[in-house]
């Protein structure tokens, strides 16, 4: 799923206004010794961190249709969670960085929402619209002074970049077919001797209507004599 994730924001800023720019996208640590390799303009977005979203977390089983709407499988629902992407942009000077995050940010905002359509392999398979957040409020313990410090570099303008995926939840199961029959109860004597031939059968309509009729029983009124 990640590496959709960073096949997604490649084909944005690569398909947004950078398009024909030859402005490179990497995803490698924009730490020193790759800010002195490079030689050309680039925009870094670097995933800096990955963490579950609790708060979509659900429990259960969901069906699985086939084509004639039939349920043949059920699964756990998938688990939601959140990449993090630092995005920088590197040029000569420094208005040439800003004239570059800005064109990101045009880029990005209008895909706030990401449809199932826009979703490569099997993340657009699960058929889940995917959230994207530009430049939000952060909510993570470590700030972004602490990620330049672990990088070893110095403080750059950056965006936050925020894509909460879902991931599948293994394993899937097959679904067992109707029940058609209903249960039949056989009674064996006290003392041993086998189990009668024949027993009661319950089928399932049977049984609903037995339930239909202790209903109509039960709300009747009664006589006030």
């Amino acid at each position: 799923m990640i590496h959709e994730v960073d096949e997604v924001l490649k084909g944005l800023l690569g398909g947004g206004v950078l398009t024909g720019s030859g402005i490179d996208v990497s995803f490698e640590a924009p730490t020193r010794d790759w800010a002195a390799r490079r030689n050309a303009p680039v925009v870094n977005t670097y995933l800096y961190d990955i963490r579950e979203d609790v708060t979509r977390r659900q429990r259960g089983h969901l069906p699985v249709h086939d084509e004639r709407d039939v349920v043949v499988r059920r699964r756990r629902p998938p688990r939601w969670f959140r990449l993090s992407y630092l995005v920088t942009a590197w040029t000569k000077t420094p208005q040439d960085e800003h004239r570059l995050l800005s064109a990101v940010l045009a880029t990005l905002l209008p895909h706030e929402i990401l449809s199932p359509s826009e979703l490569p392999g099997s993340l657009g398979a699960l058929g889940l619209s995917v959230p994207l957040t530009v430049a939000g409020t952060q909510t993570e313990s470590r700030s972004f002074a602490e990620i330049w410090s672990a990088l070893g570099g110095e403080l750059k303008p950056s965006l936050d970049v925020t894509v909460t995926v879902p991931f599948p939840s293994y394993p899937e199961y097959d679904a067992g077919p109707p029940v058609t029959e209903g249960v039949t109860v056989r009674v064996r004597d006290l003392d041993g001797d086998p189990a009668a031939a024949t027993g009661r059968s319950h089928r399932p309509h049977q049984v609903a209507a037995a339930r239909a009729a202790r209903r109509d029983t039960t709300d009747r009124p009664r006589d006030p004599r």
